[in-house]
């Protein structure tokens, strides 16, 4: 069983006996999962943004967009519109296959791993997850990597609070820390 059935034939009953939701269109859902890599510490090497994008390319099967830079600040020597980072939404059946990849290979596969802190989801119900480094994935091949980056992974929802969402991750089967 996929995760998206498993979402409609378990998730649903359990999160409507919980919640005392009146049907099944009130219960709490995965909306989409953005993917972003920041290139702003290497931005004068272009070797560095064609690698970040290549990566989001091989994770999501998607082409990855530019984020631009709203504006100057001499401090981090960065002019207005200028590329300071890569991104990716998924939605519909690549974010649910994403979703099922990033818990059943690439979570496991971090190093010293005990789970994910439940601070990590916000108080309008997204949950954001940091990699330091891309190699958690199975798409990249270790001997391939020539500059490692991290990137982030944010999970929309809608639930309405903390607990909504962290009952909705947990039910998926996301790892978090036992607290």
């Amino acid at each position: 069983m996929n995760l998206r059935e498993k979402y409609q034939k378990e998730v649903v009953a359990k999160m409507k006996a919980e919640f005392g939701y009146a049907n099944d269109l009130a219960v709490p859902r995965l909306v989409k999962v953005s993917l972003n890599v920041g290139i702003g510490k290497s931005k004068d090497d272009p070797k560095v943004a064609e690698t970040a994008e290549n990566t989001l390319k091989r994770i999501t099967g998607q082409q990855p967009v530019y984020t631009l830079s709203k504006k100057a600040i001499s401090a981090f020597k960065i002019r207005e519109n200028m590329k300071v980072g890569l991104k990716v939404t998924l939605r519909g059946k690549r974010m649910w296959d994403f979703l099922e990849k990033l818990i059943n290979i690439a979570l496991p596969r971090v190093r010293d791993f005990r789970g994910l802190e439940t601070k990590s989801a916000d108080q309008s119900g997204n949950l954001t997850i940091g990699f330091k480094e891309h190699l958690v994935f199975p798409e990249i091949r270790s001997d391939e990597v020539e500059k490692l980056h991290g990137l982030e992974v944010s999970i929309a929802t809608t639930a309405n609070n903390q607990k909504e969402a962290l009952s909705l991750f947990k039910y998926l089967g996301f790892p978090f820390k036992n607290s």
